[in-house]
């Protein structure tokens, strides 16, 4: 299956799924960015405030700050969340990790393609106290 994200009427951004993969609501396997287009990179991203204080510890909480935190860092480039072609998540091994994912996944769906999504439990982060990380790619395509 292929979903083709018509951006402008000229170029494209691709997000498939192709044949012989599993086919998820939750992300699409492929993304094909086309010449000219913007490619916003955003660093990992954890549930701190702008003092790099740790929100809360609570994964959900932190969670919700990280993507909060990496929206932002999108909109200083021109870009925003629907414009994310691939999420990468990293959650704490101790964390809760239905409430860490679980606040965040219907911010990281949207309608038609999935973007790409890695995910994995690790042993720590950067940032000590951190129960989640996430960074993201983006492409845009300008006028």
């Amino acid at each position: 299956m292929s979903v083709v994200t018509p951006i402008l009427g000229v170029m494209e951004i691709t997000l498939t799924q192709p044949a012989g993969l599993v086919v998820s609501p939750a992300f699409s396997h492929v993304a094909v960015v086309p010449p000219g287009a913007t490619t916003v990179y955003v660093g990992g991203q954890n549930g701190v405030d702008e003092s790099g204080a740790l929100v809360s510890t609570n994964a959900a909480e932190q969670s919700l700050r990280a993507v909060q935190n990496a929206r932002v860092a999108l909109e200083s480039a021109g870009a925003g969340l629907d414009d994310v072609i691939s999420w990468t998540i990293l959650i704490h091994q101790d964390a809760d990790l239905r409430a860490a994912y679980g606040a965040v996944a219907s911010t990281l769906a949207r309608d038609g393609a999935p973007p790409l999504v890695t995910a994995a439990l690790v042993a720590g982060l950067g940032v000590p106290g951190a129960l989640i990380e996430v960074s993201a790619v983006a492409a845009v395509i300008r006028d």
